[in-house]
């Protein structure tokens, strides 16, 4: 016995437990999975009966709606059965099919439901974690609820300014470490990862479509970032202050990276082909330009 058809049948025990357990019609059989199944069922009742009071954010029911739209197609739920042909549509596994068939939908069905009931609980997980600092122990969440973000941008823009707001939550969580050296550096490094990722994306949109839209968005970051950043200059002591200097020089040259992306496309060259961490490297503008 495969491990696919092990898992098939656990997901189809499942679907009849579930069914059970909302008043179905009873299965008068028994695995030796019921035990760990009844487990899961009790939780999915739980969710169902203690529903999250928070409200769930539009935009992540709008990633939620897409994802398992995607896994529905991609498990061939809702499209209809291919016709079997000649003498394999007959007989007993012909008779067993549409039975079989059934069970699976419900079993794929069941756990699609899982799976949104679980991630409707964790948004009201996500949004309690949203003020989280480094230590806290909904710190994992909120950096988890980032990079569920990223992964459900539609496009290099959307992630790029994604980022930048990362940086400035990393910002925050700085001004609450200071005084501890190890843990301000740390968020300080994952700050300057999230700026770094942000201006390279954005600015490679602006290269690529000669659009100086994404060097906006740049400029609308530096501008309040430098401020926030030199502020952290302030009580600090020798080596907070280095290390604030290091993100203050890396937000210098992502301004000065931005001002050439933007004067290259002002004079019409095309995408720069060298790039670094911040993006496309612009050359200089020809002088008869």
């Amino acid at each position: 016995m495969d491990s696919d058809l092990f898992s098939r049948r656990r997901a189809e025990r499942f679907a009849q437990l579930l069914d059970e357990a909302n008043g179905g019609r009873r299965h008068h059989v028994r695995s030796r999975a019921d035990d760990e199944l009844a487990a899961l069922v009790a939780v999915s009742q739980r969710l169902t009966a203690d529903r999250p009071t928070v409200e769930v954010d539009a935009e992540f029911r709008t990633g939620l709606r897409a994802m398992l739209v995607a896994t529905a197609e991609r498990e061939g739920m809702g499209a209809p059965a291919k016709a079997e042909t000649g003498a394999a549509a007959t007989g007993v596994r012909g008779s067993l099919l549409p039975a079989m068939t059934g069970r699976r939908a419900r079993a794929r069905g069941a756990i699609l439901v899982g799976i949104a009931a679980g991630a409707v609980a964790l948004s009201g997980i996500s949004a309690a974690s949203e003020n989280a600092l480094p230590g806290d122990a909904l710190y994992g969440m909120k950096r988890s609820t980032e990079r569920a973000q990223l992964a459900l941008a539609s496009s290099d823009l959307s992630r790029g300014q994604l980022f930048l707001d990362f940086a400035r939550t990393r910002l925050n969580e700085a001004v609450t470490v200071r005084g501890d050296r190890l843990g301000y550096s740390a968020v300080l490094d994952d700050m300057d990862s999230d700026t770094r990722q942000g201006v390279r994306l954005l600015a490679t949109v602006a290269a690529q479509r000669s659009d100086p839209a994404g060097l906006d968005a740049i400029d609308a970051f530096l501008t309040g970032q430098r401020r926030a950043v030199s502020g952290l200059l302030d009580r600090a002591d020798h080596v907070e202050r280095e290390r604030t200097r290091q993100s203050l020089a890396l937000l210098d040259a992502a301004g000065k990276r931005a001002d050439g992306l933007r004067e290259a496309i002002a004079c019409g060259l095309p995408a720069p082909a060298a790039s670094d961490a911040l993006g496309p490297a612009p050359g200089g503008c020809p002088t008869d330009r």
